[in-house]
């Protein structure tokens, strides 16, 4: 599994993305409804809802979504149960593709940073095209 995760990780690192020259104010808040509500879907176990913010690439990786779901308990418990996420800066990454940082306090009491990769719809809308969960690094006094 965590082989399939490096895979996709690679994956999206290589896609050409297109990149815009900024974020406005209302993409932002755009990214960050659909995260929360993502995330909300997660706690409320409700697989339809927290699928529908995948982004096209993703749903044909997982074109099941109780696969999604899966994949998401098994590697993203953070995500998936946490105790408390806040969201830090939107920006690009370094391929310049859209991303969110969001730091959360998983279900173990551990923080993590989530890197949730943003792709904007033909419609317009954003919907969730990947998530790099890193652990972060624990700051003593």
């Amino acid at each position: 599994m965590r082989l399939f995760m490096c895979l996709i990780a690679v994956f999206l690192t290589f896609a050409h993305p297109v990149r815009a020259d900024s974020l406005s104010p209302q993409d932002e808040a755009d990214f960050r409804a659909v995260i929360a509500d993502q995330i909300d879907a997660f706690r409320a176990d409700d697989t339809a809802r927290a699928y529908s913010h995948a982004a096209p690439m993703i749903r044909q990786i997982f074109p099941d979504q109780e696969r999604f779901m899966g994949m998401v308990r098994q590697g993203y418990k953070p995500v998936y149960r946490p105790r408390s996420y806040s969201f830090g800066k939107a920006g690009f990454s370094a391929s310049g593709r859209p991303i969110q940082r969001v730091t959360i306090v998983g279900p173990d009491g551990l923080t993590y940073e989530a890197i949730y990769t943003m792709e904007r719809q033909p419609d317009g809308t954003w919907q969730i095209n990947g998530c790099a969960l890193v652990r972060a690094p624990d700051i003593s006094a």
